[in-house]
């Protein structure tokens, strides 16, 4: 019942949107053809692909996936080197490594990065949309900023009299209209590159299966596998909360590698999944994987049947759509709510984004990130409280904080076995001991008293702490 309502429970929002992402995956798969130094054709080929294989086998019902930029920096100095059978074939090796991932569970993973670090993820892809369109400004003359200027009016304006139909369709069709109607003199998405009307066509990579083959390619694979992977779980983790529903993050996980082999024995190259065109999908009323399905089939009708049509849309049309994506994907509430949340958090969300635009490497930012978040987390949690009292005529040592590895030292600092009386007490009752380093301070403090013919009783370990203690094997014999 779920995945027929999620194919057929939305079936005209989703061929809408499905239409309207379709047409703006053409600029964006070209550009992105030209960053790795690929035909055209090539990213076209790939976001057809990898977007209807997804909308069978993703974890993730209405996200986007399609060729990216992300991964087409990773690409470019392999095919510069070695060509286009290489590449494909890295891409067909990344994908494997993915559906390896995914069955080893690691989209349990994303769960482990932390607020601050998505939402400055989320910003600077924001920011990097809204920047990927100011080259187009270039040299432009005024037509360019009419059409821009017309398509956000469109986007804005017409839901607040009828939402029947996709704003950003509507914009594209019309501006395209007005455009050719008045003969304006603004860039066409034909400029950017030949369509072609040539369909993806199964392909069998000709490369020599070696392990010098292997060992040139699996560096690449790899961190295609890895980014790919990154940037497709965390825009799912966004699109469940623009959606409010969950995803299975592990399907994904294998839904990305199925897609990017598939996509690699019919000429594309490596993708994931994309934030701009998720986001554009969900604002257009996609909810279904029959709105992925659509964004892919319709861009093969574009390629195939309609490349001389789709050649005449002005680029300002679609610079106007993504301008739109990048104010609704950038969280304006992480700025008004700054004064409200820890200060570290915020600069820890400033530092990814600065990281991510400056470098346009989403690991690396990502990965500086949940470091510091973790840094900031040991040692938040790495304050550890000793006191000393007495009970019965007995010293009692009441421990409170988390034992790991971060307090460990600190802990044995606090006692004093030589002056102590024949007889203490170690109270853990508000205490957990985490790992072996923590176990091992125990015990070791437990066999400083030992040596010197004196008894520490340890109490209040919990279950798990008292295995921890024990597995170290350096506890003092029974009765001491």
């Amino acid at each position: 019942m779920e995945l027929r309502q999620q194919w057929l429970g939305n079936v005209r929002g989703d061929i809408l949107s499905g239409i309207t992402v379709a047409l703006a995956l053409i600029p964006e798969a070209i550009g992105f053809s030209i960053v790795a130094g690929v035909d055209p054709i090539v990213g076209l080929h790939a976001s057809i692909v990898i977007a209807i294989v997804i909308a069978f086998v993703g974890g993730r019902a209405g996200m986007i996936s399609a060729a990216t930029g992300a991964m087409a920096v990773l690409m470019g100095g392999l095919y510069r080197e070695y060509g286009m059978e290489y590449l494909l074939a890295a891409g067909i090796l990344a994908g494997i490594i993915q559906v390896l991932l995914g069955a080893f569970g690691i989209g349990r993973f994303i769960t482990f990065i932390p607020k601050p670090v998505m939402t400055g993820f989320v910003n600077a892809l924001a920011i990097i949309i809204f920047m990927a369109q100011i080259p187009q400004f270039v040299g432009a003359g005024p037509a360019m900023y009419i059409v821009v200027a017309g398509t956000l009016a469109i986007i804005y304006i017409l839901p607040r009299f009828t939402k029947a139909v996709p704003a950003p369709l509507v914009a594209i069709i019309v501006m395209s209209l007005i455009a050719v109607w008045l003969k304006l003199d603004v860039k066409t998405v034909g400029e950017m590159g030949e369509l072609g009307n040539t369909p993806p066509l199964f392909h069998i990579p000709q490369i020599d299966l070696s392990w010098e083959m292997f060992s040139v390619i699996l560096p690449v694979s790899i961190s295609l596998a890895l980014v790919g992977l990154l940037e497709s779980l965390l825009t799912a983790t966004i699109v469940d909360d623009m959606t409010d529903s969950k995803s299975s993050k592990n399907v994904e996980a294998r839904g990305q590698g199925i897609a990017n082999i598939v996509n690699g024995f019919f000429g594309g190259m490596a993708g994931c999944a994309m934030i701009g065109q998720s986001v554009i999908n969900i604002k257009s009323g996609g909810r279904g994987r029959l709105s992925t399905f659509t964004a892919g089939a319709f861009l093969l009708v574009l390629l195939v049947l309609l490349g001389n049509v789709v050649s005449q849309i002005p680029l300002a049309a679609l610079v106007g759509v993504m301008i739109m994506v990048s104010i609704g994907t950038f969280d304006w509430s992480s700025l008004y709510r700054a004064n409200k949340i820890p200060i570290a958090d915020t600069i820890v969300m400033l530092i990814v984004v600065g990281i991510v635009v400056v470098t346009d490497n989403l690991s690396i930012g990502v990965g500086v990130g949940v470091v510091l978040c973790t840094l900031h987390f040991g040692w938040k949690i790495a304050k550890l409280k000793v006191t000393a009292g007495t009970e019965d005529g007995v010293k009692v040592y009441e421990v409170r904080g988390q034992m790991f590895f971060g307090t460990a030292s600190h802990f044995v600092d606090h006692f004093t076995p030589a002056g102590d009386p024949d007889k203490v007490v170690i109270d853990f009752s508000h205490s957990q001991v985490w790992d072996h380093s923590a176990a091992s301070a125990v015990s070791r403090v437990k066999f400083e008293y030992y040596k010197l013919g004196k008894q520490a009783e340890i109490r209040g370990l919990n279950d798990e702490s008292r295995k921890a203690v024990e597995k170290t094997g350096l506890s003092a014999p029974s009765g001491h």
